[in-house]
């Protein structure tokens, strides 16, 4: 759930959240009700209804394996991050029996946004503030002016430079 101190650091990320559930308005109001009261959070997002499944179908959202009493798919917990340029920049899906973690969608979007103006990628495990990787398509003349911070060549077992740790260069 996005409770309000998700809330606040997608604020500060300026970045809109909101759902998508196969079931109609009614049902929303009250299963925020028990989110808010069982996960001690306040849900604080708009949530689009689509109980034809119609969305959830044509964004691949249904797990065909796992059905409901119904016998209908159920949906797995999809999580998409679209750019300003509206385009596709990830996407998560987990199981319908296991709930997201708003920590690692927040870490990627840090490293989503820092990779769209840098021109550096963050490596496994990176979190804000963590050093980075200048991109290979930065030519070694260039990284004193991209990275005034300092870049270091990694020494590899293939004796290749190619990996270059740099500071994160906006904090």
């Amino acid at each position: 759930m996005a409770a309000l101190s998700e809330k606040a650091e997608f604020s500060k990320r300026n970045t809109k959240v909101l759902a998508i559930s196969c079931n109609d308005t009614e049902s929303h109001q009250g299963w925020i009700q028990d989110i808010n009261a069982s996960q001690s959070c306040t849900v604080e997002f708009p949530i689009i209804a689509d109980p034809t499944r119609e969305i959830a179908v044509k964004w691949g959202m249904l797990d065909e394996t796992d059905k409901d009493a119904a016998g209908l798919p159920m949906t797995v917990r999809s999580v998409f991050i679209i750019s300003p340029d509206k385009s596709l920049k990830l996407m998560l899906a987990y199981p319908a029996s296991t709930g997201r973690n708003f920590a690692e969608i927040i870490r990627v979007l840090d490293s989503l946004q820092l990779t769209a103006s840098h021109k550096v990628a963050t490596p496994v495990n990176w979190e804000q503030g963590g050093d980075c990787m200048v991109l290979p398509t930065v030519k070694p003349e260039d990284t004193a002016a991209l990275f005034p911070k300092g870049v270091d060549v990694l020494n590899v077992p293939s004796g290749k430079p190619y990996l270059r740790q740099t500071p994160q260069p906006n904090v």
